[in-house]
């Protein structure tokens, strides 16, 4: 049963949750830590897309298999994708996170490279498509642009689309990353051509049976349409940085067994 609360009630509990986890030491124990090793901007953008990319299942192994990945890229991801031969390649055969093998990491370094050679880079392609008050759109387009060049029909399952009515949460989860800024020291705030306003909530298992809870989320799925409703319902909230209240819906799931 939801948890009957009013409006200002729901807000001002959320918010005090927002302040309670949106801080450094969230970082400690978020795979969002492995970019903070970065401080050149297309470094962090490229980590935390990758890093973003296999953040399902265990939150240990995520970030354990994340830091791998640096390794592989000699913790330098950036010149690794702009400046790899085929040779430099063959290293990332033996990686594996899940379903996402040695394969897939080498089709994401072309993919990558081919985004910063012809399209400007990762910000470039998401801020062309940005419609009104939503990246779902871009995600859309993003996918299409990431796989023109050549590649592994399997691989294409690694990047969500949300016309297909997927809730792509890993993605919704990255851009939260890149595009909010709000000094807490979490979020990177870099790409500066995107606005929080235009921010879905990365939907999960977790952060949707806590939307639930608080009526903000009906659908019993958590699919597209379960994230278009809890956009609208955290847009109610607060209309220029709806996403933060991820750090509550999360924080309530995770830390709290809400």
């Amino acid at each position: 049963m939801p948890l009957k609360l009013k409006h200002s009630e729901l807000k001002i509990f959320l918010d005090e949750k927002v302040h309670l986890y949106n801080n450094p030491k969230f970082i400690e124990s978020d795979p969002i830590q492995v970019p903070h090793q970065f401080s050149k901007k297309e470094d962090i953008e490229i980590a935390g897309f990758l890093t973003a990319t296999i953040a399902w299942g265990n939150r240990k192994s995520i970030i354990k298999n994340a830091h791998r990945m640096m390794e592989l890229l000699d913790h330098s991801p950036f010149e690794f994708v702009m400046q790899h031969k085929d040779s430099d390649l063959e290293t990332l055969q033996a990686f594996v996170h899940r379903t996402f093998n040695g394969n897939d990491f080498t089709q994401f370094i072309k993919s990558l490279q081919h985004v910063y050679n012809i399209h400007g880079g990762l910000e470039a392609v998401f801020a062309k498509y940005v419609e009104h008050n939503s990246l779902q759109k871009s995600i859309h387009e993003f996918k299409k642009v990431f796989f023109e060049v050549p590649h592994l029909e399997r691989t294409k399952k690694h990047v969500s689309d949300p016309l297909k009515n997927s809730a792509a949460k890993r993605i919704n989860m990255y851009l939260r990353w890149m595009v909010r800024h709000d000094n807490a020291g979490v979020d990177f705030g870099i790409w500066k051509s995107l606005s929080p306003a235009q921010l879905s909530c990365p939907l999960d298992v977790h952060s949707g049976n806590v939307a639930r809870k608080l009526g903000l989320l009906k659908r019993k799925q958590n699919d597209g349409k379960a994230l278009a409703e809890l956009d609208k319902n955290l847009r109610q909230l607060d209309i220029n940085d709806p996403v933060k209240y991820d750090f509550a819906l999360f924080g309530l799931g995770i830390f709290e067994g809400f």
